[in-house]
């Protein structure tokens, strides 16, 4: 990963970005096929240890083997590194090896390093990033200590390494978890559905680790000072409240019927809270109707907010085109938040996004649903939990072949890495044309 970014003259931003996931995936998925990675010491077959790799790297929690009872500790400790490299960043965590070694971070890899977080300058990046690093560590570490006296008394000395795993699963937005056994695999959370410790930790850690380190740093920095903040953190928080209350009020009163008080009201919050890229589960998401699995599809394509552990379009993408639709319902000339006006290529960018997102979403549920002859409503879920890197679904993945495996796997590494930065990278060489066609109008809706 050092190497990437030192590579300054062949490859740009988000070349280097791209290659560096990828270059992580390969790794992983050789490691993975080793005998020592799986409990029977078998060689795991090359498809279904790239696909947990991109699973891991991608931070999305679809899994075609069961991480607890398939994966020795071996394997289960390289697939949370490839969590916590795909989590941080490719980039981050490169940067965090240069300082370490004592080497001075030019300006190409600050330039890769504001593409990679999502930062809006370069100044101050190294700090930022830094602060990144620290505060990854410092809340994993304190999910893993609070987590610890519940799993320890449930799996004895055992429930240390599952403490640790699933803090940083969690934080990480990634969804792979421990719980599976032979008799019963893929089960995620669901023994821990009324636990106020688990889901009120495993949330915390999602939330945090969704939102951004941009506006952890803004948090950090202002505090209570709510109008100091800079505009994108307002929106941020605003927009992930509205996604985090809505949902649980749906999935309380029309989802959670059968449960007691405690546990209705943990389940609508975790499901509301999970499908933005999060991959756990405490309640059987086939049981839901398809209204509820509709919700939670819109869930994991729109995903966390930029420069943070999770994947999807963005809460700032879908904000944007909302505001948008209200300046033009109200026809102003400008779309605006808090008193900011947005530049009219930011708007451009959000749809772009939806676009791309909508499309590849469709296309690799109609892919799957054609290869698989599974009901096309079952695969767009499917399809939306690669794409939002959620790691929900139906019970599905385990049994997929291998053209719907590369399918998702593709999905997964486009809602990684990010629609714009593979476009970015792949029309680098492409010179900007500055002249400008005649101009007429167009009727549109």
């Amino acid at each position: 990963m050092t190497k990437l970014l030192h590579r300054k003259k062949h490859l740009t931003s988000f070349q280097m970005i791209i290659s560096g996931f990828a270059l992580v995936i390969l790794t992983g998925a050789l490691i993975l096929m080793l005998p020592i990675s799986s409990k029977s010491g078998s060689i795991t077959p090359f498809n279904e240890a790239l696909f947990t790799s991109t699973s891991a790297v991608c931070v999305t929690g679809l899994v075609v083997l069961d991480t607890a009872s398939y994966w020795s500790g071996f394997g289960q400790f390289i697939i949370l590194l490839l969590i916590q490299i795909g989590g941080m960043g490719v980039i981050t965590v490169g940067v965090l090896l240069a300082l370490l070694s004592g080497k001075k971070i030019s300006l190409m890899q600050r330039n890769t390093m504001q593409e990679s977080i999502g930062a809006p300058k370069v100044g101050g990046i190294v700090r930022l990033t830094s602060f990144i690093i620290k505060a990854t560590f410092l809340f994993e570490l304190t999910g893993t200590l609070v987590m610890m006296p519940v799993f320890c008394k449930d799996f004895g000395i055992k429930g240390v390494w599952m403490s640790i795993f699933h803090s940083i699963s969690a934080f990480c937005n990634a969804g792979f978890d421990l719980m599976g056994t032979v008799e019963a695999p893929f089960s995620s959370l669901t023994a821990y559905m009324g636990n106020p410790v688990i889901n009120i930790t495993i949330m915390l850690l999602i939330i945090i680790g969704g939102i951004g380190f941009y506006t952890w740093d803004d948090i950090r920095t202002n505090k209570y000072r709510w109008k100091r903040y800079r505009m994108q953190s307002k929106v941020i928080i605003a927009t992930t409240l509205i996604l985090l209350i809505l949902p649980s009020i749906y999935f309380y009163c029309f989802e959670s019927e059968g449960l007691s008080t405690g546990e209705r009201i943990f389940s609508s919050l975790f499901q509301s809270v999970a499908p933005r890229t999060a991959g756990f589960n405490t309640v059987n998401l086939a049981l839901f109707s398809g209204v509820g699995q509709c919700i939670v599809i819109i869930l994991m394509l729109i995903g966390g907010s930029p420069g943070s552990t999770a994947g999807g379009m963005k809460t700032t993408t879908i904000a944007v085109l909302f505001a948008n639709a209200i300046a033009v319902f109200r026809r102003k000339e400008d779309t605006h938040f808090f008193g900011r006006r947005i530049d009219e290529n930011v708007i451009k960018n959000a749809a772009t996004i939806l676009m791309l997102y909508l499309f590849l979403f469709v296309s690799g549920a109609l892919i799957i649903s054609a290869v698989e002859k599974i009901p096309l409503g079952t695969c767009m879920f499917e399809a939306a939990s690669a794409m939002g890197t959620a790691g929900l679904t139906l019970g599905i993945t385990s049994g997929l072949g291998v053209i719907s495996q590369i399918t998702l796997m593709i999905l997964m590494f486009f809602g990684r890495v990010g629609g714009l930065t593979l476009i970015y990278a792949a029309f680098s060489g492409v010179e900007k044309n500055l002249s400008r066609l005649p101009q007429e109008k167009i009727t549109v809706g």
